[in-house]
């Protein structure tokens, strides 16, 4: 009988968590959704489709506003779960923190800021000939910007000097493969995280910061009794 206690309260707290950040949940279903249409493609399909829906070069030309709200909707790779799971930690996190509007402004303007400088420091490279004519219509789908800025902008969530630790571990994950690989995708993610830790006139009167002492303690306390 505990048991079964145990497990509705634990239902009806997950339920009010998903309710508490509606937009990253929403999001994630219809990735769950379009995830699982991918499944059901075939290779040379799934290639064709994915890219009438990316944020290249030649997609951005004919229609900007369309590949940019697309690009957002779809996984390249079909693996749901680890996003769902950084969704809950980080998405969900920041929705709570400042509301889902000015969630979704920080969304938004990593996603679609970091796209389009990186794409065009990519066109200015074909144009140099660093790069060859045919990334024009390279693959390029998916929500790592905006989960870069959102990670970016929880960075002024957190209690100093804490706030430094993670900054600074966010940099190295983001700033390790530019400086190795040198890819417009490494370049994008480092877009993500400035554009994120510009957001921060999005964070005024949000209240108390997080103090990870604070709730190691309160923990500590719980388990002693």
């Amino acid at each position: 009988m505990n048991r079964i206690i145990r497990f509705r309260r634990g239902l009806r707290a997950a339920a009010a968590y998903v309710r508490s950040a509606p937009g990253t949940y929403v999001w994630l279903l219809i990735l769950f959704l379009t995830t699982v249409a991918l499944h059901h493609m075939s290779p040379d399909f799934e290639e064709d489709f994915l890219r009438q829906r990316s944020t290249n070069i030649h997609e951005l030309s004919q229609n900007p506003v369309r590949v940019l709200i697309t690009s957002a909707m779809w996984i390249d790779g079909g693996r749901w779960l680890p996003y769902a799971v950084l969704y809950t930690v980080f998405h969900a996190q920041a929705e709570r923190w400042l509301g889902t509007l000015r969630w979704l402004a920080v969304c938004v303007s990593a996603h679609v800021f970091a796209t389009l400088i990186s794409e065009l420091a990519l066109l200015k490279a074909i144009r140099d000939g660093m790069a060859p004519h045919s990334a024009v219509n390279t693959l390029d789908i998916g929500v790592s910007y905006a989960l870069a800025g959102v990670m970016a902008v929880l960075t002024y969530r957190i209690a100093a000097p804490w706030r430094y630790l993670y900054l600074a571990v966010l940099l190295a994950i983001y700033t390790v493969p530019l400086a190795t690989s040198r890819t417009f995708t490494d370049f994008g993610h480092v877009l993500s995280v400035l554009i994120g830790l510009g957001c921060y006139p999005l964070v005024r009167g949000r209240g108390k910061v997080w103090n990870p002492k604070e709730t190691l303690a309160a923990l500590r306390t719980a388990f002693t009794g």
